[in-house]
C-alpha cells in the first residue's frame, strides 16, 4: 500500500493542476481510486487513468485497469470519476 501511495502522488505532483487522485478502497488485489479534477481538454480522459499504470511501473508496481465505476461531470469541465484497477501478483 505504501508503494501506491507514492505512485499517487507523483501522479499528483505531475497532473495536479488537471486531476488529482487518491486511493478510497484497497481489499485484496483491487484498489478503487478516485480522480478528481478539471481535466486537459486536449488530452484523452482515459489517459489520466491509464497514467497511474505507467507511474506505478517506476515504482515496480503492476496495476491494470478493470472499470470505471462512477464518472460524474458538471457544466464547468469539471468532473469526478472512480476507477477499479486490479494489481499484479506479487504486489
Amino acid at each position: 500500500m505504501e508503494i501506491l501511495k507514492k505512485v499517487l502522488e507523483e501522479f499528483n505532483r505531475l497532473h495536479g493542476s488537471e486531476a488529482q487522485a487518491r486511493i478510497v478502497k484497497r481489499k485484496d488485489d483491487e484498489v478503487i481510486i478516485e480522480f478528481e479534477g478539471s481535466f486537459c481538454a486536449t488530452c484523452g480522459l482515459y489517459d489520466y487513468f491509464d497514467d497511474i499504470k505507467w507511474e506505478a511501473m517506476e515504482f515496480g508496481l503492476n496495476i491494470e485497469l478493470v472499470e470505471i465505476i462512477a464518472a460524474e461531470e458538471d457544466e464547468f469541465e469539471h468532473g469526478r470519476y472512480v476507477v477499479k484497477y486490479r494489481l499484479g501478483k506479487g504486489d
